[in-house]
C-alpha cells in the first residue's frame, strides 16, 4: 500500500503558515538572515517574531522550549483545522512521527544547572521533559489530541525522509489511518555552538530553523481521492562511513526507490536535494550532466537540520501547485547528513490538486 500526502503546513524563516512558506519560496530570494548570539557562526535565519505563549497561549507554555512549540504550533495547523480527519466514530485516531533530535540548548541548560545549583538535585523538574527526545512529538499528540501512534525519529537532515517512511509503514501494516509525519528543528546557541565546533558542515552555512509537516492518508482512501497532493512512491536509505562513500550509496538508495516505481531517471522531472557535494555528485551520476528541473529550500531557508528534508519535500508540493505539468510524473528528494545517515524519496504529485488553505496567523 503506498501512502499519499493531502495537506501540509510549514513554520519558516519566510514566515508562520504555508501561505508564507509559499510566497517566500515563489519569490526565490532568501529569508532575511539576523544576527545572533553565537558570533562565530555568523547569522541566522529564525522563524521572525516566533513566541510559544503569543501563538499558542499561557496555559502550557511556560516551560515549552522552543523546538516543542513550533512542533505544536505546526501540527495544529492541520490537526486544528475544522475538516481535520479523526473526529470520535470516523475511522482510526490520527497519530504523529516526527523527525528530531530533540533541543540540544535545553539539555545543557538542564545539565548546567544541576552542576551550578547548590545540590545536584536542585533543578527545576518542569523542564526535565524538553531534555528528552520525543518530548516535542509527544506534548504534540497530547496538546492536539492524537491518540494513534506516537514516534520521533533521530536522523539529522534526512530525518524528515525517515519520518515519512516509517509513517508510510504503520500505514501499509494497517496499523495506522491518518497520520501527520514531518521535521522540527530549533535554532539556538547551543546548536550553533556544536555546529561550528564539530558537525563537519561546510564553513559558511548559515543555520536555520523551522517546522514542516504533512498529512498522510493511505492510499484508496476517501480522503486521499479527494484531497490528494502527492504520493509518496518510494523511500529508501543508507548509511556511510566515510563522505567519500556518499555518492555511490546514495546512488544506490536512487536507483532501489526507481526499481520500486518500475521507472527509470529519464522519468524523473523534478528534484528537491540538500546542499553536500557529494550529494550533486550522486545526482550527477544518475541524469548526467543535464539533470532536471531543481527546487531549493535550504539556500533560502538556511541549513534547518532535522526539518531541513521536511522542507525539501515541501518544495515539491509547492513546485507542483504552480506546474500542472508534473502531475503524474516523478520528483526526487535526496538528503545527506554529516552523520552518517542519508535518504531518498520518491514522489508523484497527483493530477488534482486542491485548493491550498490558509494557515492562521499568530
Amino acid at each position: 500500500m503506498r501512502s499519499v500526502i493531502t495537506a501540509w503546513s510549514a513554520i519558516s524563516p519566510f514566515g508562520f503558515g504555508a501561505d508564507s512558506f509559499r510566497t517566500g519560496l515563489r519569490a526565490g530570494v532568501p529569508a532575511p538572515a539576523a544576527a545572533t548570539v553565537a558570533a562565530q557562526v555568523g547569522p541566522a535565519r529564525l522563524v521572525p517574531d516566533f513566541d510559544a505563549r503569543t501563538v499558542l497561549g499561557r496555559k502550557g507554555t511556560r516551560s515549552m522550549d522552543r523546538v516543542t512549540a513550533l512542533a505544536v504550533a505546526a501540527v495544529g495547523e492541520l490537526a486544528g483545522a475544522p475538516d481535520a480527519p479523526g473526529a470520535p466514530g470516523r475511522g482510526p485516531a490520527p497519530g504523529l512521527v516526527l523527525g528530531t533530535t530533540g533541543s540540544v540548548q535545553s539539555t545543557m541548560d538542564f545539565t548546567r544547572s544541576s552542576l551550578d545549583g547548590d545540590r545536584p538535585f536542585y533543578v527545576d523538574p518542569a523542564r526535565f521533559p524538553n531534555t528528552v527526545m520525543n518530548c516535542a512529538a509527544g506534548l504534540s499528540a497530547i496538546w492536539h489530541g492524537l491518540k494513534g501512534p506516537n514516534a520521533t525519529i533521530a536522523g539529522g537532515r534526512a530525518a524528515g525522509l525517515l519520518a515519512l517512511n516509517y509513517a508510510r509503514r504503520l500505514q501499509a501494516g494497517g496499523r495506522a489511518g491518518t497520520l501527520y509525519c514531518g521535521g522540527v528543528e530549533e535554532y539556538s546557541e547551543a546548536r550553533a555552538r556544536l555546529h561550528h565546533h564539530g558537525s563537519g558542515a561546510p564553513d559558511g552555512t548559515v543555520l536555520g530553523e523551522g517546522a514542516a509537516v504533512l498529512r498522510l492518508e493511505p492510499a484508496g482512501s476517501a480522503l486521499a481521492e479527494r484531497d490528494g497532493l502527492a504520493e509518496v512512491v518510494a523511500v529508501e536509505s543508507g548509511v556511510y562511513e566515510d563522505a567519500e562513500e556518499i555518492p555511490e550509496i546514495l546512488l544506490g538508495c536512487a536507483r532501489r526507490a526507481l526499481a520500486r516505481a518500475a521507472a527509470a531517471p529519464a522519468d524523473i522531472v523534478l528534484v528537491a536535494p540538500g546542499e553536500t557535494a557529494p550529494e550533486q555528485a550522486a545526482l550527477t551520476s544518475l541524469f548526467g550532466f543535464e539533470p532536471p528541473a531543481r527546487v531549493d529550500c535550504t539556500g533560502l531557508i538556511g541549513d534547518s537540520a532535522a526539518a531541513a528534508a521536511a522542507f525539501q519535500v515541501l518544495g515539491v508540493l509547492v513546485r507542483a501547485e504552480d506546474d500542472p505539468g508534473l502531475a503524474g510524473r516523478l520528483a526526487l528528494v535526496t538528503a545527506v547528513d554529516h552523520d552518517g545517515t542519508l535518504g531518498c524519496a520518491l514522489l508523484r504529485p497527483c493530477s488534482r490538486t486542491p485548493k491550498p488553505t490558509t494557515a492562521r496567523t499568530p
